[in-house]
């Protein structure tokens, strides 16, 4: 199992982008799949994009197609997320995951292994 800590998230004006980075621990990352989930209070995680072990299959979320990118690098055992024309609906705290099946999939159940989340505030 994956250790994973995110970094990146902060305060932005809407129409601005924030890079979002989740550093994992363990010589296996380079085959998992990861993903990235947000949740706002009193609602349920939600999926944002995912990512294949190889890097090459990526999904997104309807809302975030065409603003996000998400990216994995296996030498750094890190995955980014770069968001850009950020809007208000965007602001949550975003959850990096990890998966042991190694594919790009949106249902959270899939993901074993959790980072503690880091909160992104878009302004208007």
């Amino acid at each position: 199992q994956v250790q994973l800590v995110e970094s990146g998230g902060g305060l932005v004006q809407a129409g601005g982008s924030l890079r979002l980075s989740c550093a994992a621990s363990g010589r296996t990352f380079s085959s998992y799949g990861m993903g990235w989930f947000r949740q706002t209070p009193g609602k349920e995680r939600d999926f944002v994009a995912a990512i294949d072990w190889s890097g090459t299959s990526t999904y997104y979320a309807d809302s975030v197609k065409g603003r996000f990118t998400i990216s994995k690098d296996n030498a750094k055992n890190t995955v980014y997320l770069q968001m850009n024309s950020l809007k208000p609906a965007d602001t949550a705290v975003y959850y990096c995951a990890a998966n042991r099946w190694g594919g790009a999939g949106r249902d959270r159940t899939a993901y074993n292994s959790w980072g503690q989340g880091t909160q992104v505030t878009v302004s208007s």
